[in-house]
């Protein structure tokens, strides 16, 4: 008898493990990539607002219009109208890395958004005086605009990151892997509560790991 509870909570624990794991692929890559595409996206938000660097009204409210449909989509409704797309990048609409696009197309729009609400906090006499020095825009974005904001951004980051492992929790219903399908799987239809409860413990130490170290690297790099 004692085998078999050793045996069952040996193969428990390798699935939790497993599952974990997953959920950190996960997240990690929809950080990272929604990250190359939304930082650029939020860096243009900014600069082409009136009376900026790159003043374009047009390309303000157009980008701004598309961004603002994309994060009035719930993500499960996402999950599911992307699965062509899904399918085209990885060849499969079930799995850790087919849960990864949902993720990153979810997370972009939000991280241009938190973008542009850290660079917003930069003051306009320093960009006014390095535009005095005869900076170039390119200068200013790099120079000045990011360097300024890097502690709000480090925050944004952290805020997305734990953003995205509540929705890859969700994404774990329909087949994505992680901590959200085997709390599905194990927890909700086999009705084994030790796991369903191993679940969320993962998932609030996650979190609060996550948002320790997001806050002390900010108050590290922050030069105010």
């Amino acid at each position: 008898m004692s085998n078999l509870i050793a045996q069952y909570l040996s193969t428990e624990g390798l699935q939790i493990l497993t599952a974990t794991g997953q959920t950190i692929q996960m997240v990690f890559l929809s950080v990272i990539f929604a990250h190359v595409f939304g930082l650029p996206l939020g860096i243009i938000l900014v600069t082409t607002s009136p009376g900026h660097i790159l003043e374009n009204k047009a390309c303000n409210q157009v980008l701004g219009t598309i961004i603002n449909a994309a994060r009035s989509l719930p993500f499960i409704i996402l999950l599911v109208v992307i699965i062509p797309f899904t399918r085209l990048l990885v060849g499969s609409s079930i799995g850790t890395m087919a849960a990864t696009v949902p993720l990153t197309v979810s997370a972009i729009p939000f991280v241009a958004r938190m973008v542009e609400t850290s660079l917003k906090e930069v003051e306009w006499g320093i960009i006014e005086a390095a535009l005095a020095m005869g900076a170039t825009p390119w200068q200013i974005i790099t120079k000045v605009l990011l360097p300024e904001s890097l502690s709000s951004l480090i925050l944004g980051a952290t805020i997305t990151t734990i953003t995205l492992i509540g929705y890859s929790a969700m994404a774990g219903f329909v087949g994505g892997g992680g901590i959200g399908d085997l709390a599905m799987r194990y927890g909700y239809y086999r009705y084994q509560v030790d796991i369903l409860l191993a679940c969320v413990i993962i998932l609030i130490v996650m979190v609060q790991v996550i948002q320790m170290l997001g806050e002390k690297l900010a108050s590290i790099v922050n030069k105010k």
